[in-house]
């Protein structure tokens, strides 16, 4: 009985003196601590968070506009398009039918012109080699056009067709196709 007697009197919380609202309003401080910190938190990172968007900049950059009325049949030009160079080739009637041929050629990766290019005479690409990110040669005359006449990896011989389908060579893949459409006749947007 004694051991009764000690325990009461050493202040042990119980039922009688009200330890239950003690841990009752010491759990509600404790969540309430718990959740002004995190409010206090997310308004410290959210101006962190914030600055990782794109700027007003980078955005106007993620599409371009390219008036296409200057580009004769037959030329190829290079425009920049989120640092990338994007090859652009105003194809004539022999180009379509010669990529068009080589639909049912034995391809890497198959993909047939028409679905590469949205109306047959332009043909747009993203100007990287699929193997290691060289840009191939072959946008400007003189330059070698590999084997099929289209474009031609100097980094390690990857050849690709007139449609920028690989042909020969350790790409694994075709020329990228960019997302893009026609705003007019003479004017596309890339992006």
């Amino acid at each position: 009985m004694s051991d009764t007697v000690e325990s009461s009197a050493s202040g042990a919380p119980g039922a009688a003196d009200g330890g239950e609202e003690g841990e009752t309003r010491r759990d509600f401080l404790l969540l309430a601590t718990t959740a002004f910190g995190a409010v206090g938190a997310a308004f410290a990172i959210w101006p962190f968070v914030d600055s990782m968007n794109p700027s007003a900049d980078v955005l106007a950059l993620s599409s371009i506009e390219v008036d296409l009325s200057p580009i004769a049949k037959g030329q190829r030009i290079t425009v920049k398009w989120r640092g990338a160079p994007v090859f652009i080739e105003h194809r004539t009637q022999a180009q379509i039918d010669a990529a068009r041929k080589d639909d049912k050629a034995d391809l890497i990766d198959p993909q047939l012109d028409k679905d590469r290019a949205k109306r047959p005479e332009w043909l747009i690409m993203v100007g990287i080699c699929t193997h290691l990110g060289c840009i191939p040669l072959g946008q400007k005359s003189g330059q070698p056009k590999g084997e099929w006449g289209g474009w031609f990896c100097p980094c390690h011989g990857s050849h690709y067709d007139t449609s920028g389908r690989i042909r020969k060579g350790p790409a694994p893949k075709n020329l990228p196709i960019p997302e893009y459409e026609f705003l007019s006749d003479t004017v596309v947007r890339i992006g």
